[in-house]
């Protein structure tokens, strides 16, 4: 599944950079996540790294785009041009 971003969102730029698919960017009035790019962190962290460093708690699993693990895996193949391995996770 993506994340998204509530209306709960103050701007603070503390996500975007830690994002590492670059799926994250400043939308018309809160920061946004960009569905196709967003693999939850898999193959990269072990936890969501926008989820961690938000300080108002407002970026939650997008119900609207479900995935299972296979399928974030394969995202971050797609994403990354390599292969998924749970070794390379933070």
């Amino acid at each position: 599944m993506a994340l998204y971003i509530t209306d709960q969102c103050i701007n603070c730029d503390v996500c975007e950079p830690e994002c590492p698919n670059d799926a994250i960017y400043q939308g018309e009035l809160i920061y946004e996540i960009e569905a196709n790019k967003c693999t939850e962190c898999v193959g990269h962290f072990k936890e969501q790294q926008c989820v961690v460093v938000c300080p108002v708690d407002c970026i939650f699993v997008d119900p609207g785009h479900t995935e299972d693990a296979q399928q974030l895996q394969t995202k971050y193949t797609q994403l990354t041009g390599r292969a998924f391995s749970s070794e390379n996770e933070q």
